[in-house]
């Protein structure tokens, strides 16, 4: 009898299973992470998986304005951008200049980049200049930057929604040490604030999930503005 598989090593192989089903590559997302490599950015990207999730929820809440704070080499956005409906727009975020060029590369090259408002710069710096031009609300709004700053994230994402915008913090288990209370960590003690935030905010009707993957021990949180 074959001998059970448990552990990283089951959760990765059912992940790649359903991904295979559900969430099939192709030659774009491919090129995206070869150049993410090539160009050394952190191998830190969504998983297939997490990357179909985002755009079944572009789909689900039909979104017409996304904002993603945290572009890394456009990876997640390519989902998200496929998922648009006519006329759709993400607004992303991103810290540094080399990840916002690698990304815009990445998404000229899938055909995605006109459907992207690029923004380079301190995403604490960018987001009031977001608030003041009145653009409207977002329908979607995805967190994936420091983990530190989740809370004023957060803050700026009420800022910015209707009710109805879903909000989505990813990276939330900080791979099992988020019950590390004492921890002197801002990659600790920032998701902890802003599951706090959550949990107490009376504009949000939130919860979050854990999951294990190719990532490893991973999750997210997620939102709705209800008023």
């Amino acid at each position: 009898m074959a001998r059970r598989k448990t552990g990283k090593t089951l959760w990765t192989e059912i992940d790649q299973y359903m991904g295979s089903l559900l969430a099939p590559t192709d030659e774009h997302l491919e090129a995206a992470l070869k150049a993410n490599r090539e160009a050394g950015l952190p191998a830190i990207e969504v998983s297939p998986l997490q990357g179909k999730f985002l755009h079944v929820l572009v789909e689900m809440t039909q979104a017409r304005r996304v904002l993603e704070i945290g572009l890394l080499g456009g990876y997640s956005t390519i989902w998200m951008a496929r998922a648009l409906p006519r006329g759709g727009r993400i607004v992303s975020l991103e810290f540094s200049p080399r990840h916002a060029e690698v990304a815009s590369a990445n998404l000229k090259r899938a055909g995605l980049l006109k459907r992207v408002d690029v923004r380079v710069g301190p995403a604490l710096d960018s987001l009031p200049v977001l608030a003041a031009e009145r653009g409207g609300k977002f329908d979607l709004i995805f967190i994936d930057a420091d983990k530190g700053n989740n809370p004023r994230y957060l803050e700026w994402a009420l800022k910015l929604s209707r009710r109805g915008t879903v909000i989505v913090v990813d990276n939330m288990t900080r791979q099992g040490r988020l019950t590390e209370a004492d921890s002197a960590d801002p990659d600790i003690q920032g998701p902890r604030r802003c599951l706090e935030m959550m949990a107490a905010h009376p504009r949000l009707s939130a919860f979050a999930m854990q999951t294990v993957g190719v990532k490893g021990l991973d999750g997210f949180a997620m939102a709705v503005v209800v008023r």
